[in-house]
């Protein structure tokens, strides 16, 4: 991968504030090389170039023992992590990065092990019901409270240590079962951790407690008739997990002390709550959370949870599906910054508006009226009679007072609508943001201003670039001829009145007919070679000044697509690329399959409404 590669930096929101390497890719722009580049790197591997410190640590790639569907959202959540550093802040990013820094993890670690956790609330008897499903004592049980001080492991099978390190677990409370036959094969593979209470009264406790519940594959939540609608389990951890349930298991513990009656409305009662909560049950062929009534003290229910989990370890897709629970509660914190109300982007109309409004703001059709008026006003002046050109000089000598009949036009203080052109700016961005979501609403705003400054300025060098179309028109290749035809009018004219002159004062033989019609021929076919020169001239100053609008029109629309419709453009791409990813994110896996029931002894304690998990 090349030097300017993803880097990793010390993420300070991710990782519950560990400390932990999260992902960092504040590129943009990649290439499809280096994508591929990074997926070809081995897991475990370490690319490193020149960078800052004089190294640049690369992670490793995603899903390199996971399945396929889990590895593409996997690879799409770091690409959709990369895009967004730019553009997203908060929380929601330092979580997905949290995934990813876990996901990789856990794959460098033993997929041939499923690590549950039995957690519940202090007097619950989970400890009591980790000794049943050990076989042996091994974790202490009794009336002081809290009794477990630290997570306590049991390992049925070797090769479980980076597991155990990375859940901190002290060497001196590692354990392994007694051999127990049969059973203890089929859990061949299991790692149980026994937690502190979740509501103890020391915080050190409740720590570790929510330590573990981001890192093992699977809990089992251990409830008592008592605590089993407590708040705080239910608020604190129930509700934030729900999206984990094919990975939960609840056990009602202790029914031994409740009759048969009120152990099914107890058990009735908290399937409602875990409903409430948004935890899916795994009942009617459906998946989701296990409910199990246990008795961890006389035994009862312990083979039918052993059994359960048994199956699940050996199925080894407790990890997975842990991940991809993760993925799906990251997608869902996510999902604000990426899903969009309705359609988004810049269409043609908006774009057009844009042009039109800074069209208006230099000018282009009042310019192309004027060179338009410019190019008639020329034809006239050049084809009219000479005595009808002097009145309308003397029109206009006297309207301005004898003064300078080409008065200067007044100099204005800017060549371009400053604020016509902010708001034409001010509205596009409006309608590019519009039903975005607010981080990429917010970038694609700060894009078109970036190019909304100095925007009013390059159109005024623009049109001084350009120039005035009305300072100097175009002849037409007619105008000689149509001059002409002026002169010739107006000499018959001056040639009649010299006539008549000479008729009067006698140089010239009398004969009052001939000049009269050689000077009414000049006087009328003068105004005649005038209106034929003005309806002539209508058309080609009409396209005259339609081509300087045009040009101006253009050049106009050319400064602000570059300046600000392209960056908005850009922005747009960006976020549908970074929508992809979240779709792929997202995505949909396939559902467990439940199958079975409890068996026939619990059936009256309601346990028959408990699927089995068989994937």
């Amino acid at each position: 991968m090349t030097a300017d590669g993803r880097r990793r930096r010390r993420d300070r929101g991710g990782a519950g504030g560990r400390g932990r390497e999260s992902w960092d890719d504040g590129l943009i722009a990649r290439r499809a090389s280096e994508r591929a580049t990074a997926k070809d790197v081995l897991p475990g591997a370490d690319v490193r170039g020149p960078g800052d410190g004089g190294e640049e640590d690369t992670l490793p790639p995603l899903g390199g023992s996971y399945g396929g569907p889990l590895r593409t959202r996997l690879d799409a959540l770091h690409e959709l992590v990369g895009l967004s550093r730019a553009r997203v802040e908060g929380e929601a990013l330092a979580e997905a990065g949290r995934v990813l820094d876990e996901a990789a993890a856990r794959q460098r670690l033993s997929s041939r092990h499923t690590v549950i956790a039995i957690a519940g609330a202090t007097g619950s008897g989970k400890s009591t019901l980790f000794n049943a499903l050990a076989g042996v004592p091994v974790s202490e049980t009794g009336l002081r409270r809290p009794t477990t001080s630290a997570p306590i492991a049991l390992s049925w099978s070797e090769g479980a240590a980076g597991l155990l390190d990375r859940l901190a677990v002290p060497s001196r409370l590692r354990r392994k079962p007694l051999a127990g036959g049969a059973a203890d094969t089929e859990l061949q593979g299991l790692v149980l951790i026994d937690l502190p209470d979740h509501d103890s009264a020391v915080t050190a406790h409740r720590d570790q407690v929510d330590r573990a519940l981001g890192l093992v594959d699977a809990v089992i939540w251990v409830v008592d008739p008592e605590k089993y609608a407590d708040a705080a389990l239910h608020e604190r951890y129930l509700r934030p997990y729900a999206g984990h349930a094919e990975v939960t298991f609840v056990v009602l513990n202790q029914i031994d002390r409740l009759g048969t009656e009120a152990a099914d409305l107890v058990l009735d009662d908290l399937r409602r709550l875990l409903d409430e909560d948004g935890v899916a049950l795994g009942e009617h062929g459906e998946p989701g959370a296990t409910v199990l009534p246990v008795s961890a003290l006389t035994g009862e229910g312990v083979p039918e949870l052993r059994e359960l989990v048994a199956r699940f370890v050996q199925e080894r897709t407790a990890p997975e599906r842990r991940l991809a629970a993760d993925v799906d509660a990251a997608a869902a914190r996510l999902r604000p910054a990426y899903v969009a109300d309705g359609r988004s982007g810049l269409d043609e109309r908006a774009r057009d508006a844009f042009t039109d409004r800074l069209a208006v703001a230099v000018g282009a059709q009042a310019a192309g009226e004027a060179a338009e008026r410019v190019w008639r006003r020329g034809a006239i002046r050049a084809c009219g009679t000479p005595w009808l050109r002097l009145y309308r000089r003397y029109e206009r000598m006297r309207a301005h007072g004898f003064t300078d009949p080409n008065p200067a036009s007044p100099v204005e203080e800017e060549m371009t609508a400053r604020q016509r052109v902010e708001q034409a700016v001010r509205i596009v961005a409006d309608e590019a943001s519009r039903g975005l979501p607010v981080p990429w609403a917010q970038a694609v705003r700060e894009a078109a201003e970036r190019g909304a400054d100095g925007l009013p300025e390059a159109l005024d060098e623009l049109t001084v670039t350009i120039g005035d179309p009305a300072a100097r028109p175009p002849r037409p290749a007619w105008w000689p001829a149509a001059v002409l035809a002026q002169v010739v009018m107006t000499l018959l004219q001056v040639f009649g009145a010299l006539w008549l002159i000479g008729q009067i004062i006698g140089v010239v033989p009398p004969g009052l007919l001939p000049p009269v019609l050689v000077m009414l021929g000049g006087i009328i076919g003068g105004p005649l070679v005038e209106w034929a020169c003005e309806g002539a001239v209508k058309g080609p100053a009409r396209r005259y000044g339609q081509e300087a609008e045009r040009r101006l029109r253009e050049a106009a629309a050319a400064c602000g697509r570059a300046r600000v419709l392209d960056p908005v453009a850009a922005e747009l791409v960006r976020y549908r690329e970074v929508r992809e990813q979240y779709a792929t994110v997202v995505g949909t896996r396939p559902s467990a399959r439940i199958v079975g029931g409890a068996r026939p002894g619990t059936a009256r304690l309601g346990a028959t409404r408990t699927g089995v998990r068989g994937r």
